[in-house]
């Protein structure tokens, strides 16, 4: 089969605390990664989002896990529009930026030299997944204020030029970007940029959700992202912990309803992917394993 299923991190502090899914004693880094990577095929990096990768942990990635299996990288978040605070930034780069730790840096505020020198760090961060062959897509998830407008696109497109020779998966999270007037220009624009669509399970009828569309933009990649449906806690307020966001457990029927829709986008690329994104616990690892079981019947 090529369909490959996986979860959002294996490292998040609800998954660990819960002690559901990782064996008594596998407590160091490259145990949980080792023992994960013995139960699926892939996963998606959630930390390289939060503060940008260095290249000496990915070499770590590829020494620790079997030889075909793969990960996908989010994009650090100020590419993605994302405010961003200084103190997550390389120490030079603050000093660079003199930047006040208090305020949060947005990408359009960077001057073009430091925008020059964070992507080149990005893309020298992921070097080792990409030259082993394991870094199977960087994962773009705009902020909910990238709209379907004039900066939008430009700003989409700039980011699949600085990361040229990466494969890339795109998120929005607006739901301009597939309203009745838009949806066929950005799939027509995600499939001209070469990249993956990414279809989107979660709570619905939000300024900042996007409805599950079922179709492809590249030959090369599909991805199916599950977020849960706990619509309470999709925008609710003083939340700390993304666990909380996404806490939502799938009812096997749930999973199953999906699997059709799984196999018939699997038909049309070479390789499909199914992420869970709810982390409360050890949810998304139990919701991947029963899909899988699903799957295989």
């Amino acid at each position: 089969m090529n369909i490959l299923v996986g979860t959002a991190s294996w490292t998040d502090k609800s998954l660990i605390a819960c002690g559901g899914f990782y064996p008594k004693g596998c407590s160091s880094a490259e145990g949980r990664l080792r023992y994960y990577a013995s139960q699926f095929p892939m996963v998606e990096v959630d930390s390289s989002y939060y503060a940008m990768p260095a290249p000496s942990v990915a070499r770590l990635w590829v020494e620790r896990t079997p030889p075909e299996f793969v990960f996908n990288i989010k994009a650090f978040r100020i590419f993605t529009a994302h405010q961003t605070s200084p103190t997550v930034l390389h120490k030079d780069i603050a000093q660079a930026l003199a930047a006040d730790p208090a305020r949060m840096l947005y990408y359009r505020h960077l001057p073009p030299e430091i925008r020059d020198e964070l992507w080149r760090r990005f893309i020298e961060a992921v070097a080792p997944l990409k030259l082993s062959g394991k870094l199977a897509s960087v994962h773009f998830q705009f902020a909910p204020w990238v709209l379907h407008d004039a900066p939008g696109l430009a700003h989409v497109r700039e980011c699949v030029q600085r990361m040229a020779g990466h494969h890339l998966s795109v998120e929005f999270r607006h739901a301009s970007w597939f309203s009745q007037e838009h949806a066929e220009s950005t799939l027509a624009l995600l499939r001209e940029l070469g990249v993956t669509h990414t279809v989107v399970d979660g709570p619905q009828g939000f300024h900042n959700s996007v409805p599950a569309l079922w179709q492809v933009t590249s030959p090369e990649l599909a991805i199916l992202r599950l977020h849960g449906r706990n619509t309470e806690t999709w925008n609710a307020k003083g939340m700390t912990a993304s666990s909380e966001r996404f806490n939502y457990d799938y009812a096997d029927a749930e999973l199953a309803a999906l699997t059709p829709e799984i196999r018939e986008l699997a038909k049309k690329v070479k390789r499909m992917q199914v992420i869970f994104n709810n982390n409360n616990g050890d949810q998304g690892q139990r919701n991947g394993q029963t899909l899988m079981r699903l799957l295989a019947q």
